[in-house]
């Protein structure tokens, strides 16, 4: 049966024929009548918006017609008589129609907003709710028809708005407040891809040709979503649901194992646990699919050029959520990965924010003090930022803490000065990762010897007794290595039984020992992380025998030569150490054994004997050493 819906041609119904005018004036009629107080044909506009499933051609080409007629009757709404009918065009989903019905439908409901503001609510209200498909539809994304209606249905859904907010210029303030209201709930009982799916339109809005007006509400919704969903995953609940808990365990007592390959052996059994309990942890797999979209959204602002205007939100909403995220496992690598786009303009911009935060005396201490922690944890973990930056943030911070020292001469004390603490225990993080890198470079070298660290060291405030003795004892042990400077036997004592005031200082569950960039261990969304991380196993530690470096790893091809190498390191722009670009995700396994967890039986006189970094601080050992 062939249905022609352009004006004067017939509509056929069952026996009855009616034109497109006839429908029009009929409508008119019908909203008349309501408010007369006359309501069968009301009723019968009623039903037609009404009748949903299985239409045939007949009812499509009627509820089409009706919707095109209630367009141009939208003067004609009222509120007081109508409220029914307005309650049936809020409550229409576009997934259940045809191409045909959700074309009239959005045309209508873009009408019914410019008509009168009092109606705006409701169309932008009806538009977002079609952010998500209802539930009987969930099933069907997973099918390429199921995709193809996605795009249909969301493409109409936001050219509609747009152009909502061309013709009604609150439009965009009252939408900001409509998607916040909608926004489902992390404790929700519905699906939790209905979530991922809105927040997928929020960055869509913020990408979009509304992304002017409305973009950095987005954004900042978003980041209050992906911290909300991070805080929610507690490790000690991941620990009670895992019967391997020695997974977890820092790895602080001395281990007498007989061969590598039992040490292999355990490794792999502790990482595929790991994966295990988080691929199981909805929570996590929630927010790993949140990080992908977020991501995929940096990577293609940055190929518009739009990322600079993007950054200075993400900036401001770090400040304000991230920085104070009570141990943040990974709402942080938004900031980490959108530096990495651009590491000059980014990357050195996010580092001095936080240096900066750190210096003034006007924030309070806990923000200080968490911001060298992120300071410190970056500047060891982003391969992308160079060695001549590194080096000029240990500049600052040495100058800072060498000042501060000269102005308090008083006897150790955890509390009175744990912003210094907190400052010297970041200079040698960094350190860790660091020292060979920068001492490679001689110009550089030459600023790190100048720098009054010994000084600081040795002063009556006593840092090395009270910062984090695993941190210290890897520090002292690569500075003896190098000959940064006089490294005597008590010195190196500090690094290896922790003091009673470390104890205090670091304590159990402070942010003291926090260190935020830890390995990234989301699955999915790894993949945007891993090519810019520094792994520990990829740090070559001054105290390292470069011949057993180049035989175990492979680091040296076969063509180079140790003319080639050296010159290769002389370089003052390059990259503070040199990583594979392309490592495969199926090595995510192996790379989550050493979590930055400290279990609740920790002891610190298990560090006696200890000879490597912890895995509080100690990023997960990747397959490649580098």
């Amino acid at each position: 049966m062939g249905v022609q819906l352009a004006e004067g041609h017939q509509v056929e119904t069952e026996d009855v024929n009616f034109t497109d005018l006839e429908v029009s004036y009929h409508v008119r009629d019908a909203l008349k009548s309501a408010s007369l107080g006359q309501s069968d044909s009301y009723h019968d506009l009623l039903g037609v918006l009404h009748h949903t499933e299985r239409l045939t051609p007949d009812e499509v080409a009627m509820l089409v017609t009706s919707l095109k007629a209630l367009s141009g009757a939208v003067s004609y709404i009222d509120s007081d008589h109508h409220q029914m009918l307005l309650s049936s065009i809020s409550g229409m989903s576009l997934w259940n129609y045809g191409p045909d019905v959700m074309d009239v439908l959005v045309e209508l409901v873009v009408a019914l907003a410019a008509v009168s503001g009092k109606y705006l609510h409701l169309c932008l209200d009806m538009l977002v709710r079609n952010f998500v498909p209802p539930l009987s539809f969930l099933r069907l994304l997973q099918q390429p028809r199921g995709l193809a209606k996605k795009e249909q249905v969301l493409c109409r859904v936001h050219a509609a708005l747009k152009e909502i907010a061309d013709l009604v210029p609150l439009a965009p303030l009252r939408l900001e407040k409509v998607i916040k209201e909608r926004m489902p709930h992390k404790s929700s009982k519905q699906p939790w891809i209905l979530s991922v799916m809105y927040v997928e339109n929020m960055l869509r809005l913020d990408g979009g040709a509304m992304g002017d007006l409305v973009g950095r509400t987005m954004l900042v919704e978003v980041m209050n979503r992906i911290v909300e969903l991070d805080v929610e995953i507690g490790w000690d609940e991941l620990i009670a649901d895992d019967s391997n808990k020695g997974m977890f365990e820092m790895e602080l007592e001395e281990q007498e194992m007989s061969s590598e390959a039992e040490i292999s052996k355990e490794k792999i059994s502790r990482d595929s646990s790991i994966q295990k309990t988080l691929s199981g942890n909805e929570v996590a797999e929630h927010l790993d699919l949140l990080m992908v979209f977020i991501f995929e959204h940096l990577k293609t602002c940055h190929a518009s050029g739009r990322l600079d205007q993007v950054f200075e939100v993400l900036l401001l909403s770090f400040q304000s959520t991230v920085l104070h995220a009570y141990k943040s496992k990974f709402s942080q690598f938004v900031m980490f990965y959108a530096c990495s786009l651009d590491p000059v303009n980014y990357g050195e911009r996010f580092a001095n924010m936080l240096l900066d935060i750190y210096k003034n005396s006007m924030y309070v201490l806990e923000w200080r003090m968490g911001a060298v922690s992120y300071l410190a944890s970056y500047l060891s973990r982003a391969n992308f930022m160079s060695a001549s930056f590194v080096v000029s943030v240990l500049e600052s911070l040495v100058d800072w803490c060498f000042t501060y020292c000269k102005g308090h001469n008083g006897e150790t004390n955890p509390k009175a000065h744990r912003v210094f603490y907190s400052g010297i225990q970041a200079i040698m993080y960094i350190l860790c990762f660091r020292m060979r890198s920068v001492l490679g470079v001689p110009r550089i070298e030459s600023q790190l010897s100048l720098l009054p660290i010994q000084a600081i060291l040795k002063h009556s405030l006593n840092p090395l007794k009270v910062c984090l003795p695993s941190i210290v004892h890897e520090f002292l042990q690569q500075a003896r290595a190098a000959q940064l400077f006089s490294v005597s036997e008590d010195f190196h004592l500090y690094g290896v039984l922790e003091s009673e005031v470390s104890a205090d200082f670091g304590g159990l569950e402070r942010l003291d020992m926090f260190f935020p960039f830890d390995p990234y261990l989301l699955q999915n969304s790894d993949r945007f992380i891993r090519p810019n991380f520094i792994f520990w196993s990829m740090v070559r530690t001054t105290y390292e025998d470069d011949d057993e470096d180049e035989d175990e790893d492979g680091d040296q091809s076969e063509g180079s030569t140790d003319e080639d190498i050296e010159n290769d390191s002389r370089d003052d722009d390059r990259i503070a150490m040199s990583f594979e670009d392309d490592l495969a995700i199926d090595e995510f396994d192996n790379s989550l054994n050493k979590m930055s967890i400290t279990p609740k039986n920790y002891n610190g006189a298990q560090l006696q004997g200890y000879k490597q970094m912890p895995s509080r601080i100690r990023p997960s050992a990747s397959p490649v050493s580098l």
